[in-house]
């Protein structure tokens, strides 16, 4: 199936024993590039594989990558400009879904560009538990090493211009 600028698509999440963890109900498609998809999205419902549900509280611009092992969700927040990068698979569609594989580590970036890497005993309980083959403990020691350099040099989304860009582009979708 293929996916245009203006649709709303799903998100889905899913857990490395193939288990669905988390899903975004809508988001709409901003840009489509040769290596990464741009969506924006704003007061959804997100349901997590324990029944939780909440919606997002404000806007947001996700970039999810064909071939690098993370994905980056600029939050546009009344406070500021925070980030949220989920070191995970590289993104398919299915049926107008995208789909990845979460791997635990995730990166918080804070308006004043202060980072912190989260979530390190979850990664090393599932790794255990789901056996993560070799090579996918070192891509992801890789791929967090270079998202980190990323947000260093304020490169893609970690520069703002990008998220001004992509912010018009969905407030204009959007009306």
């Amino acid at each position: 199936m293929k996916i245009n600028i203006g649709d709303v698509i799903k998100i889905h999440c899913y857990k490395h024993n193939g288990m669905i963890y988390k899903t975004w109900d809508k988001a709409i498609v901003l840009d489509i590039k040769n290596d990464y998809i741009v969506l924006g999205n704003n007061n959804v419902l997100v349901t997590k594989k324990d029944g939780r549900s909440w919606h997002t509280k404000e806007p947001a611009i996700m970039f999810f990558y064909k071939n690098r092992w993370f994905n980056i969700i600029a939050q546009l927040k009344k406070n500021g400009l925070f980030y949220y990068c989920n070191i995970a698979s590289p993104f398919v569609i299915d049926n107008g879904v995208i789909k990845y594989i979460d791997y635990d580590l995730d990166l918080r970036v804070f308006p004043d560009g202060a980072f912190r890497v989260l979530d390190r005993n979850e990664y090393n309980y599932h790794r255990r538990l789901m056996k993560y083959p070799y090579e996918i403990n070192e891509i992801i020691k890789y791929e967090l090493t270079s998202l980190i350099d990323m947000k260093r040099k304020g490169l893609g989304p970690f520069d703002i211009t990008v998220i001004d860009y992509y912010s018009k582009i969905y407030q204009k979708i959007n009306k």
